[in-house]
């Protein structure tokens, strides 16, 4: 899949998947940033991307950011939609430090991944009644 890809500052590289196998690519920081103890921060990620039609692109955290840095994504995933592609439309991370100390993020520094995932958009029809029994409430299946 071919996709058209604007970086901020072209003195950082395009992403990257980083093995043969990977389907997360990642995103850098695209300048230093100190994130204070408690404190969520928006971490600008240098690529304003055009998501072709029919993908969203997720943002995720990446695997070992909270363990070696103490930033977490705070609301688990981001989505970009396909026509968040403007001039001004960088993507961003947003990360919660949840340690005690301030967590400098470098220039370049890889701070989360994304992937392109294929997506539908519904109709809806509205029925009265849907027809099938009730299953329970939350964790219902674990007894």
């Amino acid at each position: 899949m071919n996709v058209v890809v604007k970086r901020v500052d072209k003195g950082l590289p395009l992403p990257e998947y980083q093995s043969a196998g990977a389907v997360g690519f990642d995103l850098l920081c695209r300048e230093q940033r100190t994130v204070g103890p408690g404190e969520v921060a928006l971490l600008p990620a240098n690529v304003i991307v055009a998501t072709p039609p029919g993908y969203m692109l997720l943002v995720a955290a990446r695997s070992s950011t909270p363990r070696r840095k103490g930033l977490s994504v705070p609301h688990g995933i981001g989505v970009i939609d396909q026509d968040y592609r403007g001039p001004d439309d960088e993507i961003h991370v947003q990360v919660y430090n949840f340690t005690t100390r301030p967590v400098t993020v470098e220039r370049g520094e890889r701070i989360a991944q994304a992937v392109f995932v294929r997506v539908d958009r519904a109709t809806w029809q509205e029925v009265d009644e849907i027809g099938t029994p009730t299953r329970g409430g939350f964790g219902s299946t674990g007894h």
